[in-house]
């Protein structure tokens, strides 16, 4: 074992907890008779990643609140699922996001302490680049760079391994001569799904009330209230808090629109060679070129039998509601000719399953994060273009707490 890092994993994925968070939790809804002059002190509309840590936080304060969501969380529609998330400290998208995704860290900790539900496991990470140009990913040139000078600077564990050390320990990795491989000990995954549905369940056993499979068809203002429009109801709340997602484009004008581009993305679960142990393997990121495209992603093995890898695009599609869904023999003829052969071994050309979600992309890759309509009592979030799902425990945290203290 290199003394640059031991590495761990954690027990499978219990597909049971959905059921019990589905049946028992989640989809109940408020009673269709309620006057609409109930009036809640906060209302958060979109409860995946970001959605639904505010509506969790939000429930601490004894005030009360609601969610709402068009769908059913976790499900498989939007931008957070898919069995496994990657989780950093050292995020090269930006050196103002470490602070973020270290309280992040602290807050899943505390989440599965109070749940007893395991949401984060430990497994280090490695990013590694080609070292032939420099790799911009989210808009940022040098990408490998920016993240071993952040680590630097905000003094965390890592190291910076020779060639030789990461092929006797990962020998699946098939890194050119002119590669430069980073090292973080606290990387990791995250379990998007459990995430999000442990959240919602204690915010629910917290006192929040869960309006699921009701989409908001239209928000107004009635005096000092925002008045939010279902196919059943409707609410009155007294603070706004607006996070769904693609779904974002549904709460703009035309002109803000065009700020947010939905990108359908593909993930893969690809057949291990037996003769390889991926099972203590790292997370992993490669930038093999200077193109944001170029590059690819992976996990450890969570089932023995696969490893799950991805690559991202930039395409753009309108709406979420206009996505391809279906993943074709050729897109992933595509993704192993033009991404996987030649750099990973330790593999069988045989796709077992691929799914599809998406991003919400920015220009600068930079979350949003700003008062709707210029009310200072709704916030707007969006386009965590990629990389929010590491931040979102925090992110939900500081926006509860902006709601509660404006």
């Amino acid at each position: 074992m290199p003394k640059w890092g031991k590495i761990k994993i954690a027990a499978g994925f219990d597909s049971g907890f959905f059921l019990i968070v589905r049946s028992v939790y989640l989809v109940s809804k408020r009673n269709p008779g309620m006057e609409k002059q109930e009036i809640f002190d906060a209302a958060v509309i979109g409860l995946g990643a970001v959605g639904s840590a505010a509506i969790y936080h939000l429930s601490l304060s004894g005030k009360r609140v609601l969610g709402l969501d068009r769908f059913a969380p976790p499900h498989t529609l939007s931008s957070s699922h898919g069995e496994s998330r990657i989780t950093r400290l050292a995020v090269g998208e930006g050196e103002d996001y470490v602070a973020l995704a270290k309280r992040s860290h602290e807050l899943w900790r505390a989440l599965e302490a109070k749940s007893g539900v395991r949401i984060f496991t430990q497994t280090g990470g490695i990013l590694i680049d080609s070292g032939e140009k420099p790799w911009a990913k989210h808009g940022s040139e040098g990408f490998w760079d920016r993240t071993a000078r952040f680590a630097k600077n905000h003094q965390i564990a890592h190291a910076l391994p020779n060639l030789k050390e990461v092929s006797d320990q990962f020998p699946a990795f098939r890194i050119p001569n002119s590669g430069r491989v980073y090292w973080e000990k606290e990387a990791g995954y995250l379990r998007p799904e459990l995430a999000i549905g442990t959240q919602l369940r204690l915010a629910g056993e917290q006192g929040a009330e869960l309006a699921l499979d009701s989409p908001v068809l239209g928000i107004e203002k009635e005096g000092n209230h925002f008045c939010l429009r279902t196919p059943e109801q409707t609410y009155l709340a007294e603070k706004l808090l607006i996070s769904a997602g693609g779904w974002v484009k549904d709460f703009l004008s035309e002109t803000a629109k065009k700020r947010f581009k939905i990108c359908r993305q593909i993930l893969h679960w690809i057949e291990v060679d037996p003769s390889f142990s991926w099972k203590d393997t790292p997370v992993w990121m490669w930038g093999f070129g200077p193109d944001a495209e170029d590059f690819i992603y992976g996990f450890p093995s969570l089932d023995g039998q696969s490893i799950k890898m991805a690559t991202e695009s930039f395409l753009e599609v309108d709406h979420p509601d206009l996505l391809r869904r279906e993943v074709s023999w050729e897109e992933q003829k595509e993704f192993w000719e033009q991404k996987v052969r030649g750099r990973i071994s330790g593999l069988r050309p045989n796709f077992i399953r691929s799914e599809v979600c998406f991003y919400t992309v920015t220009e600068d890759a930079r979350f949003v994060i700003e008062p709707w309509r210029g009310d200072s009592k709704a916030l707007l979030v969006s386009a965590c273009s990629g990389h929010g799902f590491k931040h979102s425990a925090a992110l939900g945290e500081s926006l509860a707490h902006r709601l509660l203290d404006d």
